[in-house]
This record gives structure tokens, C-alpha cells and sequence, in this order.
């Protein structure tokens, strides 16, 4: 069996391509891979770290405005789907997955033009321009909220989940904890914004950390790697942070995640999807950089069901986080409530949810 995957730009694309390409091998083990980004997003890194073969279009995003760019972008995609036509006539793939980003565009059209069966996997739950624009040639779109099958023709949808979900699942509490120095009899909040880190949030935690002096939990902060030095330096001029660990990156997420009482995140579909898999408490702040506010969207499908609470980053500051964060914390009813809201709301067999669609586009 022969399986091409394309998805790029940033971790909330990549990180579920590789989930499934994770599922297929257990079902599969004679399998092979091609995995087909853009030589500048975080795709190439990660990928081939993975060690799955890996080749690279040129391809960029419209612009919203009027622009000489969105010309160069149509050429591109023109040039994108030659390329991509030629990789695909050479590895003679039984099936193509685009799980998202502008290098889908190409890839899975190209696909589709050349009657190989393909899936595009929407992450979350208002569509990008490439899912919408594809929906049209593809012969599946598996979904991971409800709120996107409107989007897309009904005959064509499938609600799967996100395939990282099932990644998440099974992992060793105790490890996490050890791997960050936590104490065991405490409850733990994990604070993080994303891949890249935000610095909206960042600023909100380095206003709450003077107040977590001997709080009854402990907290882990992760700040991104771009922002980890700025705020260290500013950690030089607080007092007591002993039961705060600050972190630039977690590679171990999956573990780190099994080990932890509730989440102050983005609400990236990536992050919803694993948070709800475990059923863990959270409080969104939505990144308002995003095309069409389309996380605002994702944290409303927590938030309306109260298995999390919605903060807008206009209106963080440290106390508002402080007192979200202990009205969950330290409150053992709410805490078990909006535990069992997100467990309801999780999809922990994604992967093998997505795998079946795959097998079946592929077998017909």
C-alpha cells in the first residue's frame, strides 16, 4: 500500500498527518509513505525527523486584499499541481490525505486529476480556503466538529475527530511528571500557547506569577521558544516562582498532557482535540490572528457545552487568568464537571476513525 500525505504550515496541520500515518502503520506494516509540504513551513523539520520520505512544492497563500501577489499565488499553485502531478505519477500512491494548509491546494487537486481517491481532514470547525475549495473534488472530508459539516457537501462528510487525539491516550502519568520535576500531591495546571508560544499570554502569566507564592498547586508554563529568553529575564526580578517550571517547548506532549488537572491554552483544533480525548478541564484564549477567527469558534464548542471557560485576549491580565484558573482548581465539583463535559465532547478513536474512511475511498 502506497500513501501520500500533505499538510504544512503549522503544527495544528502537521501533527495529525503524522497521528495517522502512526494509525496506518499499525494496521499495515508493509506500507509506504510520502509526505509532500513546502521547503519553509515547520512541515520539512518534523517530518523528516520522522524519517518519512519527504518532497517540497513552492506554494503560498491569497492575500485578503486586493494585491500583485495573489497573480504569483495562482502561478505557483499552476506550478504547484505540475509538480505535484510528477511526484504522484512516480510513487503511484493508492490514496492522498490533505489534513490542511495552502500545500493541500495543489497536492490534492493534482489528486483528484488524476483519479487517485482522496481525503481532505478538516480540523476545525469553520473551514480554511483550501478545505473549501477542495471539497468540490475530493472523495471524502472527514470533520472534527459538527459545526463544519455545513460547509461541505453532506454526501461527502464524515465527523472522524483529529487523529492526534488517539495519540494522547494510554500515555504514563508518572513519566510526565518526572520528566518536568513535579510533585506528585500537587494538582497541576499546564499554561501554553501554541507551538510558537504567544506573548499576549505570556505577559498575563508574568503578571499572576508574584501571587502563586504557596499556592496549593503548581503550575507549568511553557513559553514558546521565541519568547523563552525575554521571559526568563523578567523572572530575575520575581521572588519566589518555585512552583512555577517555565519551559520553552515540551516535546513529550502526550505524556506531559496524562499528568496535568486543567489547561490555559490557545484554542487550536490540535490542543481541543487532545484536551477532550483526556477529558481535561481548560480555559481557551483564542489567538485573534487567525483567518476568520476560527478559534473563537473552536473555544465555543467547549465553552457552550462548560467543559471550558472562553477568554478573549482583549481582556487578559493576570488576576482575570489567577481567578479562572482557582475557580476550577480549587473547586473539586466544577473540576469534575467540566472534566466529564470534555470527556463527552473527545473522540478518542480519531485515528482509526480516519483510517477507515482512507481504506475504504481506496479499496473502491
Amino acid at each position: 500500500m502506497k500513501v501520500v500525505v500533505s499538510g504544512g504550515g503549522t503544527g495544528g496541520h502537521i501533527y495529525p498527518a503524522l497521528a495517522l500515518i502512526n494509525e496506518i502503520k499499525k494496521h499495515n506494516s508493509n506500507v509506504e509513505f510520502l509526505y509532500i509540504g513546502t521547503e519553509n513551513g515547520l512541515e520539512k523539520g518534523i517530518v523528516e525527523r520522522s524519517e518519512i520520505d519527504f518532497k517540497a512544492i513552492e506554494i503560498t497563500g491569497f492575500k485578503r486584499r486586493l494585491s500583485f501577489e495573489n497573480v504569483k499565488t495562482v502561478t505557483r499553485f499552476l506550478k504547484g499541481v505540475s509538480v505535484s502531478k510528477k511526484y504522484l505519477k512516480d510513487f503511484k500512491p493508492d490514496v492522498v490525505i490533505g489534513t490542511g494548509g495552502y500545500v493541500c491546494g495543489p497536492v490534492v487537486y493534482a489528486a483528484s486529476k488524476l483519479n487517485i481517491p482522496t481525503v481532505i481532514h478538516e480540523q476545525n470547525s469553520l473551514p480554511g480556503v483550501t478545505n473549501k475549495f477542495l471539497a468540490r473534488y475530493v472523495n471524502k472530508i472527514a470533520i472534527c466538529f459538527e459545526d463544519a459539516k455545513k460547509y461541505f457537501p453532506e454526501h461527502k462528510v464524515v465527523l472522524t475527530g483529529n487523529p492526534r487525539a488517539s495519540e494522547v491516550l494510554g500515555q504514563d502519568p508518572e513519566k510526565g511528571r518526572r520528566s518536568l520535576g513535579l510533585k506528585d500531591n500537587l494538582k497541576t495546571v499546564l499554561i501554553f500557547g501554541g507551538s510558537r508560544g504567544a506573548k499576549a499570554i505570556n505577559e498575563a502569566v508574568l503578571q499572576m506569577i508574584p501571587a502563586l507564592a504557596n499556592k496549593p498547586y503548581q503550575v507549568v508554563y511553557v513559553t514558546g521558544e521565541v519568547h523563552y529568553d525575554k521571559v526568563m529575564e523578567e523572572m530575575r526580578s520575581l521572588k519566589d516562582s518555585s512552583n512555577v517550571i517555565i519551559k520553552p517547548f515540551i516535546h513529550n506532549m502526550p505524556e506531559v498532557l496524562s499528568a496535568v488537572d486543567l489547561i490555559v491554552s490557545r484554542a487550536g483544533a490540535t490542543s481541543l482535540a487532545e484536551i477532550t480525548a483526556l477529558g481535561l478541564p481548560s480555559i481557551l484564549i483564542p489567538s485573534p490572528y487567525v483567518t476568520a477567527n476560527h478559534q473563537e469558534k473552536n473555544a465555543s464548542s467547549l465553552s457552550d457545552h462548560e467543559a471550558a471557560i472562553m477568554l478573549r485576549e482583549q481582556e487578559l491580565n493576570g488576576n482575570l487568568l489567577l481567578s479562572k484558573i482557582e475557580g476550577i482548581l480549587l473547586n473539586d465539583m466544577k473540576l469534575t464537571e467540566m472534566k466529564r463535559a470534555s470527556k463527552e465532547l473527545g473522540i478518542p478513536d480519531a485515528a482509526s476513525r480516519v483510517y477507515q474512511v482512507m481504506k475504504e475511498i481506496s479499496m473502491k
